[in-house]
């Protein structure tokens, strides 16, 4: 994959026209005095009104699964017993350095919106869940800060745990912070119903809570000012190109064409792209004028997911890419259900032997089937993305999946293929991830 890129290419930056919210302009990290002299940290009054706020504000999460963060708030305050949030940012997707920007560089947006969030659901006592050691001391330094300032009024722990795939999974969380193992468990009970000590839990994606602060600042109203209907606001999308790996704020609406003639890539070279980190899989180049919203995304039957893009260029392989990729799931998978140990495992073989020009008719048969027949299989997503891979891999790339049973794939014939999936670099030059 020429998507595999060295760290120092591009800093984070903004989208034209648009006031970030997310990414902050200067080039020092923020203290406490910066943020509050921004507006941060207001008091909230009366915590129903905002919550109707953000159910207003059509605020999606920004985890990967876009559900209503204004439904999910909502059922956890209206449960019945105290609630307990959680930030997530354990960020278990090697495409993404979104999560780890924010907590590193603005950790007080970050713990506003957990405060937010946890005064809204009626409770003071708040969680930060990570694995990235610098985001752990960014934000135990912001709250050193924060505890000193009565506005801050929640009790928040901080829970490290070791980087994997599934350990930022909601009930993986849960777990982790009770005191046991970073993998998933099965549902029900799901953790608004029965989470950190047995009560209703708040999971929350660290980008989705540093949007809470703007909604309270904004209001509903002010907040859908960017973005589309359905989409409102902007996300942070970590893209990973042949010109280098950058992490943007992005208005919802804007479309990858956009996108990357500003950040200056040759469009023309643009052959398909690995859609939201690894879940969606591979995508072909009609994504490139698509809406960047979460319905027009799954109208393609693909997903924007944690906001992670990787370009594959026209010498990149799909097949290569998918290949990758699945071995990637394969080594990651918890190894706790059958059905997905087995079932990635499974795909991953074909997909090398497809890649190495081994594979038979039959293979990739076998392998149609399990991209449908695992789904919704084990106690986590994992199984989910991986069939999701062979699946695009098959609806969009056919004849590359054809040449390649015939071998004749010319990007795999000259050589110049990674056997790695994409990743994000993790430090850019300047003020970066």
């Amino acid at each position: 994959m020429r998507t595999n890129v060295p760290a120092g290419a591009r800093i984070a930056t903004a989208y034209p026209g648009i006031s970030p919210r997310l990414l902050s302009s200067g080039a020092e990290d923020e203290d406490i005095g910066a943020y509050r002299s921004g507006g941060g940290y207001r008091p909230l009054g009366d915590a129903e009104a905002f919550v109707r706020e953000v159910e207003a504000s059509g605020l999606r999460g920004r985890g990967g699964a876009a559900f209503p963060a204004g439904r999910k708030l909502r059922a956890v305050r209206d449960h019945g017993a105290e609630p307990v949030v959680v930030a997530n940012g354990e960020e278990g997707e090697p495409a993404s350095v979104k999560d780890r920007w924010l907590m590193r560089h603005r950790p007080h947006l970050v713990l506003d919106g957990l405060r937010l969030a946890a005064l809204g659901a009626g409770t003071r006592d708040a969680h930060v869940y990570v694995s990235d050691p610098r985001s752990r001391q960014s934000i135990e330094r912001a709250l050193e800060e924060a505890r000193r300032d009565p506005a801050f009024a929640i009790e928040v722990s901080v829970t490290q745990v070791e980087p994997a795939y599934v350990a930022g999974e909601e009930t993986a969380v849960v777990q982790a912070v009770n005191g046991g193992p970073a993998v998933p468990t099965d549902k029900p009970p799901r953790p608004f119903e029965e989470g950190v000590d047995g009560r209703p839990t708040l999971v929350g994606n660290v980008e989705t809570l540093a949007n809470l602060p703007w909604v309270q600042r904004l209001g509903a109203s002010g907040y859908r000012a960017l973005g589309t209907e359905r989409s409102p606001g902007t996300f942070l999308m970590t893209l990973t190109s042949p010109g280098g790996t950058g992490l943007h704020e992005i208005p919802f609406g804007t479309t990858l064409r956009s996108v990357l003639t500003w950040a200056g890539e040759d469009v023309g070279s643009v052959r398909g792209f690995l859609m939201g980190g690894y879940f969606a899989g591979v995508a072909g180049k009609d994504a490139l004028d698509v809406p960047l919203d979460y319905d027009a995304f799954a109208a393609l039957r693909s997903g924007l997911g944690c906001g992670a893009v990787a370009v594959l260029h026209r010498d990149d392989c799909p097949v290569a890419t998918s290949a990758a990729v699945m071995a990637y799931f394969a080594r990651e998978n918890a190894g706790q259900c059958g059905s997905c140990f087995n079932g990635t495992a499974a795909m991953s073989a074909v997909l090398e032997s497809l890649r190495d020009h081994k594979a038979s008719a039959a293979d990739v048969e076998r392998l149609r089937g399990w991209s449908t027949g695992l789904r919704g299989r084990g106690a986590c997503g994992t199984l989910d993305g991986a069939a999701n891979v062979a699946a695009a891999l098959l609806r969009e790339f056919p004849e590359t999946v054809a040449v390649h049973l015939d071998g004749r794939c010319g990007p795999c014939a000259a050589g110049d293929v990674r056997l790695e999936p994409p990743s994000a670099a993790l430090e850019p030059a300047g003020h970066g991830p």
